[in-house]
């Protein structure tokens, strides 16, 4: 079993920053990548942000220059500092962990449970 646990969601002011992190746990043989999805009220989720386990990262454009990816992989984490927040930016933001839990095991896809980022005007 593999679980991904969020941290750092909060209410923030336009302009401020916050910090996730992710951190997977359980059956894990190795991570092939790990991103940031997000979810507005009536919107569908899209991805924010992915870095693969060689360290290269996408973002979604509306990001570009303010939020950054990284990964500790000594400790199965993942962290997004995001800064010069919008309101717009306010969602529940998702882990995604792109996991290999066994040698002989096809990668799975895993997710965290959300974390609320709220940015106020």
């Amino acid at each position: 079993q593999v679980q991904l646990v969020e941290s750092g969601g909060g209410l923030v002011q336009s302009g401020g920053s916050l910090r996730l992190s992710c951190v997977a746990s359980g059956s894990i043989f190795s991570i092939s990548a790990m991103g940031w999805y997000r979810q507005a009220p009536g919107k569908q989720r899209e991805l924010v942000a992915v870095i693969r386990s060689g360290g290269s990262t996408d973002y979604t454009d509306s990001v570009k220059g303010r939020f950054a990816i990284s990964r500790d992989n000594t400790k199965n984490a993942v962290y997004l500092q995001m800064n010069s927040l919008k309101p717009e930016d306010t969602a529940v933001y998702y882990c995604n962990g792109v996991i290999i839990r066994t040698p002989l095991s096809y990668a799975g896809n895993y997710w965290g449970q959300g974390t609320q980022v709220y940015v106020s005007s």
